[in-house]
């Protein structure tokens, strides 16, 4: 029940796009004890059905056309992937876990300053 309801609440966090991916790695890490390996796993396949309901409900509102994104989408799905399991896969671990904390700091305070155009 408890996995349940966090799953639930980091999906409408996801949805609002306050990141609750970001979130979802805190608790299965912190919470669950989890490697963090398996957690970037787990909030891979936890990110992707609610991106891909997104950019559709997105793409169906007139806010994203195709013909402007789908470039940055094929580089995104073949560059990604291959460069930094690359990196990861010859960093020291210790590194790559300071690195991670450093981009969800960053990411929490422009989260809490962000203020939209207007």
């Amino acid at each position: 029940p408890v996995a349940l309801i966090v799953g639930t609440v980091l999906g409408f966090l996801t949805g609002l796009g306050v990141g609750g991916g970001s979130l979802l790695i805190l608790w299965l890490t912190l919470v669950l004890e989890m490697p963090q390996t398996a957690a970037r796993g787990i909030n891979l396949l936890f990110f992707l059905p609610s991106a891909m309901i997104a950019c559709y409900l997105r793409w169906k509102q007139g806010a994203v056309t195709l013909r402007k994104v789908l470039p940055a989408i094929l580089v995104g799905c073949a560059v990604a992937p291959a460069v930094f399991s690359f990196i990861s896969t010859r960093m020291d671990l210790d590194t790559l876990k300071k690195l991670f904390g450093v981009l969800l700091l960053a990411t929490g305070i422009r989260e809490l300053c962000y203020r939209p155009k207007t």
